[in-house]
């Protein structure tokens, strides 16, 4: 058993502390507002590819007052990184790793500079180095349906690896502990390059979902939609073969990969009608930022960028 802490505990980051608390972990999730409350009182509820379950998990709304953990899984989104550092700053320099595992490119990805949509002035990067820190790449959907009621779908894969390349020991416990709580989860010791692929789909893929207002199946039947998704991810895998994290790679085929996923909503969608703020600037406006330092156009994804920035004024 390891000690397990999961920072945000949406859709996500609900499941997996519901999955690693129903296979004997002590989980505590740091929550807030009803989803908190209906948590304490009825305990952890999913619909899930592992069945229908609740298990109770410790709650709290601050990490520092949670204890000590063996990992620390970071699924909030990464736009909420200021509001959740100090929390999380805790645990620099200690044993235990921090999990990043957030849409778009996390701020271990480049940190000289540090990127100013990412990481401004590198205040969240500086505490952790590399050695503390494990990407991660959720290939998992989900949803919170109500107040300590999470319905999680589209398959069950999560894939780990150290920054700097390979898998390390720690990596390698925190796949064995995954794989123990029935999730499918791999190592990876191209994880930056794993990172970035994910990066293309959540580029076209949300952008455009949010932008038509669309679930990933009729948005990807539409020609004209599915010929924008397919503009904003090559401008994607172009800045990322610019860096030299990626090769060549097929974008049809990845956005047909995508249209088996049926009628799930992508994470902004979902924030989208929520009125939540969107996680603009992890996902698309890191790729204008590296695209301009890279000597890369990305004119497709700064319209979009720009767009969705307009929308995201009249959510907050």
């Amino acid at each position: 058993m390891k000690r397990i802490a999961v920072v945000g505990a949406g859709a996500i980051g609900g499941f997996l502390a519901a999955a690693l608390a129903r296979a004997g972990n002590p989980v505590a999730i740091v929550a807030r507002g009803e989803h908190a409350a209906a948590i304490r009182r009825d305990g952890l509820s999913v619909e899930s590819d592992l069945g229908a379950f609740s298990v109770p998990v410790s709650v709290g709304d601050d990490l520092r007052t949670l204890g000590a953990f063996d990992f620390l899984l970071l699924a909030f989104k990464a736009h909420q990184w200021p509001s959740l550092l100090d929390q999380v700053a805790s645990f620099a320099g200690t044993d235990t790793p921090v999990v990043t595992m957030q849409n778009g490119v996390p701020f271990w990805y480049v940190r000289e500079p540090p990127l100013r949509s990412v990481d401004p002035g590198g205040t969240i990067g500086d505490p952790f180095p590399d050695t503390q820190v494990i990407g991660s790449v959720v290939h998992v959907s989900g949803e919170i349906v109500a107040p300590g009621r999470v319905r999680q779908s589209g398959g069950l894969r999560y894939v780990f690896g150290d920054p700097g390349g390979g898998c390390g020991h720690r990596t390698s416990e925190l796949v064995q502990l995954f794989n123990h709580a029935g999730l499918a989860a791999e190592a990876d010791p191209q994880i930056r390059q794993t990172v970035w692929l994910k990066l293309v789909n959540n580029v076209g893929l949300n952008a455009i979902s949010v932008l038509r207002n669309m679930t990933i199946k009729p948005m990807l039947e539409d020609a004209q939609a599915r010929e924008e998704v397919g503009r904003l991810m090559t401008e994607a895998l172009r800045v990322g073969q610019a860096m030299g994290v990626v090769g060549t790679v097929d974008v049809e085929a990845r956005i047909a990969y995508a249209a088996r996923l049926d009628n799930v909503k992508t994470s902004m969608l979902q924030d989208f009608e929520h009125r939540r703020s969107l996680e603009i600037d992890p996902i698309l406006g890191a790729v204008c930022e590296l695209g301009d330092r890279y000597g890369v156009a990305t004119p497709e994804v700064r319209k979009a960028y720009d767009a969705l920035q307009r929308l995201n004024a009249t959510q907050i």
